[in-house]
């Protein structure tokens, strides 16, 4: 029988202290994971984990970086000397800090983006993947639709986000044997902090609205769906895949 319970797994969420990771997270210890929630701000972190602790659940937050390897070496460690395992990572922790045409981008720009977006889960997959092998795993990066339409005056970040779907299927592929499952989600537009610069001009957001055919802009729990089916036993032959929750924007 086809289930979705995550019951006695351990479960790591990378930007979990607010948007689409919030949810993630709520989603997935609400199904019986424990969930591990990472973010750069503890005090953020630890408001999700309360949430959940009212819920009934099982939480704990650690900080770290996403674009400091030192700092993610440290987390799997933490995680390791815990815990002794991980049975589901979600790599969605990123970072948009330029919006605007990339003929004037500055270094900056590409090299936090970069971190952040591709250094970081990467890496993340690296570590976590060797907490996996001895009774396997799933991991889902959250990606963009961005990753296979580019966005205006998101250029960076739509790169960024192409080469997380590339990845995706790279460690898809390398971990299959292992019985470890790589796949990603790629949110459409959604209401996060993300979008706010959009949603601020209502002729850009009206624009961009009608480029989606059930015309709105997604809640950050329309994601989580997604993400619980590719974490459990519901998805066992499922990997290297991208699921797209995007309203139809791409269709």
């Amino acid at each position: 029988m086809v289930t979705f319970s995550l019951k006695d797994k351990i479960a790591l969420i990378t930007g979990a202290s607010r948007g689409i990771g919030e949810d993630i997270a709520l989603t997935l210890a609400a199904q019986g994971a424990h969930c591990i929630l990472v973010s750069r701000k503890i005090d953020e972190l630890e408001r999700v984990v309360k949430i959940i602790a009212d819920q009934g659940g099982s939480a704990e937050a650690i900080a770290c970086n996403m674009g400091e390897l030192a700092q993610i070496e440290s987390l799997m460690e933490q995680v390791k000397d815990k815990h002794g395992r991980l049975d589901v990572l979600v790599n969605n922790a990123a970072a948009n800090p330029y919006f605007g045409e990339m003929i004037n981008a500055e270094e900056w720009a590409w090299d936090k983006t970069h971190q952040v977006n591709l250094k970081g889960p990467f890496f993340m997959t690296k570590l976590g993947a060797k907490l996996m092998l001895e009774k396997g795993g799933s991991i889902i990066n959250v990606s963009s639709v961005n990753g296979i339409r580019p966005a205006p005056l998101q250029g960076i970040y739509s790169i960024t986000k192409a080469a997380l779907i590339s990845m995706t299927k790279a460690f898809a592929k390398e971990l299959a044997a292992k019985n470890i499952r790589v796949n990603a989600l790629l949110p459409g537009m959604t209401d996060t902090k993300f979008s706010s610069v959009i949603k601020e001009n209502k002729d850009v957001e009206k624009a961009v609205v009608a480029l989606i055919p059930l015309g709105r802009i997604a809640a950050p729990s329309e994601m989580s769906g997604a993400v619980l089916y590719l974490a459990s036993d519901a998805s066992s032959y499922t990997t290297g895949s991208c699921i797209t929750v995007d309203g139809g924007m791409l269709a």
